[in-house]
Parts: structure tokens; sequence; C-alpha cells
């Protein structure tokens, strides 16, 4: 383990890097040998079923469940043994966000800057805005909804002024509109003000399209991590094709593609290499031969389908 870094080279180090990170709950393995790095400044996900161990790894990372083996080290800081140095740059929501229900939301975010420190009173206000509760801000929790809860917890989480921000399944309990609006501010934290959120989900479509990169668990496992393209299967390998003389269209294609097909009333046509290249060729190639293209899209796996590829395989392996 290399020694600790001085505050100036800190700021340069991962945001989380863990080392065969493992616990154990007697017999039962909820956590396996995860290795992980986290890049500063961005928005980093985990990605698991409900019950694949993301809370306990979590909670881990956070010096709150003890890990059995394996290394952690948050903003440069090994976690346990500078656990508070750490953690005073951290922000963090694990689970669902528990409240004193018959207080304010302001009332209860008093509380936890009352311990924080007087400087951590200016930024009350400004969480709360930030998370959307500045009209509510007066009102008891006990009236908040699960989603107003979660939004609480972020704002709570945000008086550290965190460098590093730990989210647990966020996105719970908020509506559409709530979610569009968090995925919002989960962006503007990371690549407008250069904060590092890693956050846990089992919505994949939101993950996709709100992370930089993320790490699929299951079973206590990373199995892959990557970019979100990395993890969707990279490069788009197919696109289809809507045109008004589809015959014409098969007879210019055929031969300069590696395979086309009629489906749905559209052509699928698939190529070697990137599709995204090759897209203009073919446009090209069918306006002259006449043929009057209406649409034209790429064709790449989500990554809710290479994840449920993923995890099933393992299950089914198992």
């Amino acid at each position: 383990m290399p020694s600790d870094p001085s505050p100036a080279t800190a700021v340069e180090t991962a945001a989380v890097e863990t080392i065969g990170l493992t616990k154990r709950f007697g017999d039962r393995l909820a956590v396996d040998r995860v290795d992980l790095t986290v890049p500063s400044g961005s928005v980093y996900g985990l990605l698991g079923h409900n019950g694949a161990g993301k809370t306990t790894l979590i909670r881990m990372l956070l010096g709150l469940t003890a890990s059995s083996s394996g290394e952690i080290r948050l903003l440069g800081l090994p976690v346990p043994g500078r656990r508070a140095e750490a953690l005073a740059r951290v922000g963090a929501l694990v689970e669902e966000p528990r409240f004193h229900p018959h207080l304010t939301g302001r009332e209860n975010l008093r509380i936890v800057a009352d311990v924080r420190g007087p400087d951590t009173r200016t930024r009350i206000a400004p969480a709360l805005e930030r998370v959307g509760l500045g009209r509510r801000a007066d009102d008891r929790v006990g009236s908040y909804s699960l989603g107003m809860r979660q939004r609480l917890g972020v704002a709570r989480a945000l008086l550290a002024d965190p460098k590093l921000l730990i989210l647990d399944e966020p996105s719970n309990g908020l509506d559409p509109a709530g979610i569009v609006e968090f995925r919002q501010l989960i962006r503007s934290l990371a690549h407008d003000e250069g904060r590092t959120v890693f956050l846990s989900s089992h919505q994949l479509s939101e993950v996709e399209k709100v992370c930089d990169s993320a790490a699929i668990i299951d079973r206590g496992r990373v199995l892959e991590h990557g970019t979100i393209d990395e993890l969707a299967g990279g490069r788009a390998q197919a696109l289809t094709i809507g045109c008004e003389d589809r015959g014409a269209a098969l007879a210019a294609l055929t031969g300069f593609v590696r395979r086309v097909e009629c489906a749905e009333g559209l052509l699928r046509v698939t190529v070697d290499g990137d599709a995204r290249t090759a897209a203009a060729a073919l446009n090209a190639r069918l306006v002259a031969a006449g043929v009057d293209v209406w649409h034209l899209q790429l064709e790449r796996a989500t990554l809710e389908q290479r994840f449920l590829n993923i995890t099933s395989t393992v299950g089914a392996a198992a």
C-alpha cells in the first residue's frame, strides 16, 4: 500500500479505491474481492439487482460496516484508519433517509449543521434550493412524500460541501419529473462543480443517462466495469434504414455491407466496424442509387440489455 498522499497529491487521486474488498456474514459471502477505481470529478454507478451487495459495499466504504478483508481509500485516505478525516469531505445517503418527522426540513438540517460547525448553517438554504425543496423547507417532514425525503437526504449530504457524494438508490420515490431534475443535479455537481458522485441503483435506464462509468455487481462480485458505452457493447455495428424503395436499396447495399435484411418495414444493415462511421457512406450510396431515405438510426444495445445478459449468465452458471 502506498504511503498516505500529501494534501496536494490527494486532490489528484481517485475519489474511491478498493482492493480485494470482501465482506462475509457467517458463511454468506456478501461482497467478494471487489476492486474499484472511481475517477475524481465523474459520476460512477454501481449497478445491481436488489440484494446484489450494493448497500453492503457502500456501508463498508463509509466505515459503517467493517470489512472482512481488503483495502479502502476515500479521497486518497485509508478507511477505517483515517475515516474521520476522509468523511469530513464526504456526503452520503444510505438506504431510506431518516429524519425527525415533527420538525421541518430546515430544522432537521440545522441539527446536522450544529454538529458539523457554524459555517455549515450557511449551506442550508442553498442545499434546499438545489434539491427543489425551497418552498417546502418549513413544512414538517412528517408531511413529506418518500421522494421529498430522498431530496432532503441529498440536501443533508450537501451540507458538508463534499468532494465526494455517495448515494444509495437516490432516485427511489421520485416521480418522472423529479428523476429528470435529479439527473440534472447529479451531472451538474460532477461536471460543473468538479465533485465526484458514486451512486448505486437498479434503475439501469436512469444510470445510463446520468453516469460516465459504472460497475455491474451480482452476488457480491463485480462482473464488468467501464464507461457506459463500453458496458453497453461499445461501437454500434448495425443501423436501421427507412426508404421509399426497399428493393432498390437492397440491390444497392448487397455486397457493400456484411448483411442487409428487411424487418418491420425497415432495412436492418450490419456492417464491419463502427456503424457511425459507415452511416454517411451508406446514405450517400443510397442517394446515388436514387433511393429516398427518410429514416436512418444507429442500433446499439442498451446498458439494460447488457446488464440482463451478464447477470442472467451468472445466475445460470450458479
